[in-house]
């Protein structure tokens, strides 16, 4: 019998969001993405990889990070009730939430220290619970010291990150990138956008699961 592989993944909650609303907004797609349909896409690429079946390949740890406005800031924003929506996503998910109080006092609110928050907590795990895989759904080159500190573990890390432009209402062109140092760093890069969009995926049940 196949033994069971064990996967640990880590959302920059931030990056998750922008490429969440890439879809929903700005593809044809018209979708946000769905945790439970990651997961399962996650389990069943790891599976193609060892070449083995996707029952064996089990997610033994979720953990999603970002920074978060005070009551009174979200309350103002009208964001409690995304807020809401959000947890009740990651908690049927089975996903835990890590938040990190947002930097009110400046000109333009800011999120600071959940990068480093996301590596020592990952690291530790690591250490401690000794997965097979770690999986970082995330795109800033900040990164690349926690995949160097994994990989000397021992333990694999794909990287799930996602290049995308768009243009927006206004006619102004946005993207987002994965940084390409954070792509040479990993054992498997996947570039979601491009699983997405590839010809061969097309009314595939993995991938149509990804969304809604």
């Amino acid at each position: 019998m196949p033994s069971v592989l064990r996967i640990a993944i880590f959302y920059d909650g931030t990056f998750f969001d922008k490429i969440s609303k890439y879809f929903k907004f700005y593809h044809t797609r018209a979708s946000y993405i769905n945790f439970n349909g990651l997961h399962e896409f996650i389990r069943n690429k790891i599976a193609e990889r060892y070449s083995t079946d996707a029952a064996y390949c089990h997610v033994v740890e979720s953990h999603f990070f970002r920074g978060r406005f005070s009551f009174a800031a979200a309350k103002l924003a009208n964001a409690l009730e995304k807020d809401r929506i959000l947890d009740q996503h990651l908690m049927y998910a089975g996903i835990q939430p890590h938040y990190h109080p947002m930097k009110e006092t400046a000109e333009k609110a800011e999120e600071k220290g959940i990068d480093t928050w996301l590596s020592l907590e990952a690291y530790d795990m690591a250490v401690h619970k000794g997965f097979d895989l770690l999986v970082l759904f995330a795109g800033d080159q900040d990164f690349v010291p926690l995949i160097r500190k994994i990989n000397s573990l021992g333990t694999r890390v794909m990287v799930l990150g996602a290049d995308v432009e768009w243009e927006d209402n206004t006619g102004r062109r946005n993207w987002i990138n994965t940084s390409q140092a954070l792509i040479n760093e990993s054992c498997y890069p996947i570039m979601l956008n491009h699983e997405v969009d590839q010809r061969g995926n097309r009314n595939d049940s993995i991938i149509d699961g990804l969304f809604g």
